[in-house]
């Protein structure tokens, strides 16, 4: 965390709460005083709402290390999947509301159990609430990279807030066509904000995946995208774009743990897992997009032998 709780955070704090009296901190831009506890899309309100906080084992290598990532699951989201795997936390509100205090007591306890990062999972809606809690973390010895692990349905407005801020961004490309986010997930024009995000994110961190001693990543920026059935998400078109509008040096991680949750069980389309056939086809997609880094699972052996990392 480049501004380590100095003024240039603290200004940074004023500025992003002053979004939550008219939020726009999210491509939606509800425009509620959530302040004044209206809710807009998301649901969410002043006070931040966590969900869950542990030592999480399964992410990318130089995320999880060997000791684990520190994630922070926040409840509330500004996507409505209907495939979300986590769907109780995101769409139906299970989760806690706490102060900014026991938010950065969190922090401090993940960092206390040897967490490698403090890694936010679903924060967008929650951004002022967690520079404010890093306002009172840092000065209390946290030292961690901090993780921003989102949809990649953001704002470039809110995401200028974080330059200096967030060390690692592990956004997702979910989709390459509007029709389908919107179908899929409820997103409007996420394409398109999509597109802005990850280059706001790849100009702050570039492509460049700074690890330290042991392999653990401390600056740089990952990009996920899931595989779905019959090609849903646009693979190929996503590969492409990374490799000819951010660069081919990007970390890219495909991942295929793609199940029917929630809304898509039962979905003439979404509700099987994918095949191996399925993802042996995203693997191609990103050998002749030219993406060089990256992670890829073994759903398949012959395709998770290539661009392993």
């Amino acid at each position: 965390m480049g501004l380590h709780g100095e003024g240039k955070l603290g200004k940074r704090v004023e500025g992003a709460y002053s979004r939550l009296a008219n939020c726009t901190l999210c491509p939606r831009e509800c425009r509620v005083n959530r302040l004044g506890d209206e809710r807009g899309f998301c649901g969410s309100g002043e006070d931040p709402v966590v969900a869950s906080w542990n030592l999480h084992r399964w992410e990318e290598p130089p995320i999880s290390g060997t000791k684990g990532s520190g994630t922070i699951f926040f409840t509330h989201c500004t996507g409505r999947c209907l495939f979300c795997q986590n769907y109780p936390i995101s769409q139906l509100g299970v989760g806690n509301v706490i102060t900014i205090d026991d938010l950065a007591d969190i922090m401090l306890e993940l960092q206390d159990r040897g967490a490698h990062n403090i890694n936010l999972v679903t924060p967008t809606h929650f951004v002022p609430q967690i520079m404010s809690a890093l306002l009172k973390a840092i000065p209390r010895g946290l030292r961690l990279p901090l993780v921003y692990n989102s949809s990649g349905y953001e704002n470039e407005g809110t995401l200028r807030l974080l330059e200096d801020v967030v060390d690692v961004y592990l956004p997702d490309v979910k989709y390459a066509d509007d029709s389908i986010a919107r179908e899929l997930s409820g997103f409007a024009e996420y394409v398109a904000h999509n597109h802005v995000a990850l280059r706001e994110m790849y100009r702050q961190v570039g492509d460049r995946l700074l690890l330290d001693e042991q392999g653990v990543a401390l600056r740089g920026m990952i990009i996920r995208h899931m595989v779905l059935p019959r090609k849903m998400a646009g693979t190929g078109a996503v590969m492409q774009w990374i490799a000819d509008y951010l660069s081919p040096h990007v970390y890219v991680s495909i991942m295929d743990q793609y199940f029917p949750a929630y809304k898509a069980v039962g979905h003439p389309i979404l509700g099987r897992k994918i095949t191996p056939g399925e993802y042996e086809s995203a693997c191609k997609a990103l050998e002749e997009a030219g993406l060089e880094n990256g992670w890829l699972q073994e759903h398949d052996l012959t395709c998770a032998a290539t661009h392993s990392d």
